[in-house]
């Protein structure tokens, strides 16, 4: 540990320009942080693999999480609105099931944390394979689902029943009808949530490390054990999470106003 904190040292005062070396000892000692935590031994590209490893998270766990939201809310729309009320049939009990299942599974996930999640699916269901980041995709994939299956379910029934009796006056059935006139409307009424589905998911990320990824705070951790700093790694996590939801922010706002725009 001594010779790593000389080694350090040696390399700070030889890299170190000697305005900085004279600076008052509290600003001193952040320059000094910073570079142990960030600039010594090329320390900032695990923040940089960290980061890379949170985007792909995200983003690919958000197309899971889409297409299972989808699937779920189009069968607790068609059992609510077509099957509850038609007779017997082994459509309506197939429907049924479906629609049981669905509700078992958005009372399960969104009842329990995602950390725990992570675990049962990577050291419990994944027990033979070491791919953590298909691991974390899984579990943020189908734990957002839960919740994009609710905004998308919500969004559908928002829409005027008029809209389902326009498309079977135009000789559509009900799958066409949901296709190409419900759901595009249901999408453009609630996109602004789902971006913001798309922000708390890159947030909750932030425990995927407790299976071992490399996500941007097990960066940040990773650089707090072999500098033997805690401020600058975490403040240094916590600046570039903050930057990322600004940027998605800002773009929701763009986007909620060129929607509004659109509407007249």
């Amino acid at each position: 540990m001594i010779f790593l904190v000389s080694d350090t040292m040696e390399a700070w005062l030889s890299s170190a320009p000697e305005w900085m070396l004279n600076l008052p000892q509290w600003a001193y000692d952040i320059c000094y942080d910073f570079y142990k935590s960030f600039i010594f031994d090329q320390r900032y590209l695990n923040i940089l693999t960290g980061l890379q490893n949170t985007l792909l998270l995200t983003f690919f766990a958000l197309l899971v999480g889409l297409v299972l939201g989808v699937i779920v809310a189009l069968v607790r729309v068609s059992w609510d609105k077509e099957t509850r009320n038609h007779s017997r049939g082994i459509g309506k009990f197939f429907m049924g099931i479906a629609n049981a299942i669905c509700k078992v599974y958005l009372t399960v996930i969104r009842g329990t944390p995602v950390v725990v999640q992570i675990m049962i699916i990577f050291f419990v269901i994944m027990a033979d394979s070491n791919n953590k980041m298909l691991a974390g995709v899984l579990a943020f994939g189908i734990n957002s689902g839960a919740y994009v299956a609710e905004i998308i379910r919500g969004g559908i029934m928002s829409i005027d029943e008029g809209q389902f009796e326009a498309g079977r006056s135009l000789g559509f059935g009900y799958v066409p009808t949901m296709v190409h006139i419900i759901l595009p409307q249901a999408f453009k009424a609630v996109l602004p949530t789902l971006v913001n589905e798309f922000i708390v998911l890159l947030k909750e990320t932030a425990v995927a490390g407790y299976v071992g990824l490399m996500d941007l705070t097990r960066a940040g951790s990773i650089i707090r054990g072999i500098a033997y700093v805690d401020f600058m790694p975490l403040l240094g996590v916590a600046v570039i999470y903050l930057v990322m939801v600004m940027f998605f922010t800002w773009l929701m706002g763009k986007l909620e106003r060129r929607l509004r725009n659109s509407d007249h």
